[in-house]
């Protein structure tokens, strides 16, 4: 989770659980509002609407410590957001906390709050449409039930929190464009946008940006949508430290542009414009212990070479194009400058069309690793526009009362790229505003019935 602060002590007063042998070797520099307006703000092209990015950016550390609150305990992101370099991990990219357990471990402190607040959850129910009076207040919902039983829910408030429609291959065709409908997806397959077109119908305004997601690296053998027993095990985020290259072995991005956390979102839209929808990530020895935890699971898809040629046969590459593009690309590598993966380090190639920024050391060490990988769509950006309280508005710009939503399914808040971390801050942040002010507006709408009566 992504949100502002003051460096390493202040972290640890925050989250007693950090403390510890291992925070003794960690460097944590400050990440204020500033930093993380300004990466939403330039990482979106400058089109990201400036209220709502102010409140998630000013609000997502009182909304960490409000879901710590609630049981939800964190770890240091070492291994994803900082290597051990010299005897110290130094975190880079504005992000050092992950929550512990992944998401699994998320949802289970989660549905433990839940179940101790005595809410009830409905299990196999799909939301259908939302009931609403003639005069624009939301008075409750439609569903489904997995028996077929369709039966009317009311309700003071209704918040919709049900994501964006990274799993409806008809809308990721028509919104994202040709063949969207054939990226994997990373997570649950009911994402599908339900909640988004219920809010549509009836008379919400669609709002940010349609055409656009966040999409990754993702593991070319891993299932159609998303495995909870594996999580997010299937992510290929190292590819800053090796080469990146198609088919036709030939690189098409710069690998080394940033930080994974500040290109990773937008990377798996790369992969899907390449032949085949597959790239394939290259590693020598130099940096195979600096991978990602993910690429060690056992679905892991790999293949190993002690030579180049051996590798490229057994990713089913043609040799020698391979062997050729990997001595241009080594025969490019400034050879000055020094390696270091927590810095921006400027260690870049020269005289390539196709330049790596960052990190570029020549692949010279074997036995060498190659990952298949295609696109995993992770969330859409285009949704519902809210206001700063998380209400929902009409077409005119009034708000539908009694409407909240908050999650993937609002839009505005990103373009074209995402700094890792961020989506989680804004559900919290939006997510307890809509729970608050939903609960003000039934309190409120009960108050009249009463004096009505």
């Amino acid at each position: 989770m992504r949100f502002p602060h003051e460096g390493t002590a202040d972290l640890l007063e925050m989250l007693e659980e950090l403390r510890g042998p291992l925070a003794d070797t960690l460097e944590v520099a400050p990440y204020r509002e500033a930093d993380f307006f300004n990466e939403i703000a330039v990482m979106g092209q400058y089109r990201s609407d400036p209220e709502l990015v102010d409140v998630l950016v000013s609000q997502a550390r009182d909304a960490v410590k409000w879901v710590h609150s609630k049981g939800v305990r964190f770890n240091w992101s070492v291994g994803r957001h900082a290597h051990k370099v010299k005897g110290r991990f130094r975190f880079f990219g504005g992000a050092g906390l992950e929550v512990s357990g992944a998401g699994a471990g998320l949802l289970e402190r989660l549905n433990k709050a839940v179940a101790s607040a005595g809410i009830s959850i409905r299990y196999g129910t799909q939301a259908l449409d939302l009931l609403g009076t003639y005069n624009n207040v939301v008075t409750g919902v439609r569903v489904r039930e997995d028996s077929g039983r369709i039966y009317e829910i009311s309700a003071g408030a209704v918040v919709l929190a049900c994501g964006g429609f990274e799993a409806n291959t008809e809308m990721r065709a028509r919104y994202l464009g040709p063949n969207w409908d054939l990226a994997k997806v990373r997570g649950t397959k009911h994402n599908t946008g339900d909640g988004i077109n219920m809010a549509l119908r009836f008379g919400a305004t669609p709002y940010g940006h349609w055409s656009g997601c966040h999409a990754t690296p993702w593991d070319a053998n891993a299932p159609a949508t998303g495995d909870r027993s594996v999580g997010d095990q299937f992510s290929r985020h190292s590819y800053p430290l090796g080469i990146v290259v198609n088919q036709e072995c030939r690189r098409f991005m710069d690998e080394g542009a940033n930080f994974h956390t500040h290109t990773y979102a937008k990377y798996g839209r790369e992969i899907l414009a390449q032949p085949g929808i597959i790239a394939y990530q290259i590693f020598d020895q130099k940096v195979v212990g600096y991978l990602r935890s993910d690429y060690r699971a056992k679905q892991v898809s790999k293949s190993v070479g002690d030579t180049i040629e051996e590798l490229a046969k057994g990713l089913e590459l043609n040799p020698e194009r391979l062997a050729e593009t990997v001595r241009e690309f080594n025969n490019a590598v400034d050879e000055v400058k020094e390696f270091d993966p927590n810095v921006l380090d400027g260690k870049a190639t020269r005289n390539l069309s196709q330049v790596k920024s960052n990190w570029a050391q020549k692949l010279d060490s074997p036995p060498y690793v190659g990952f298949p990988v295609s696109t995993g769509i992770t969330f859409t950006f285009g949704g519902l526009r809210i206001n700063p309280q998380a209400q929902v508005l009409d077409g005119s710009g009034a708000v539908i009362n009694g409407l909240y939503a908050a999650g993937e399914l609002v839009g505005g808040l990103f373009y074209h790229n995402y700094p890792s971390g961020s989506g989680l801050s804004s559900g919290a942040v939006f997510g307890r505003a809509a729970g608050a002010g939903a609960a003000e507006f039934a309190r409120a709408q009960a108050a009249v019935t009463m004096v009505s009566k």
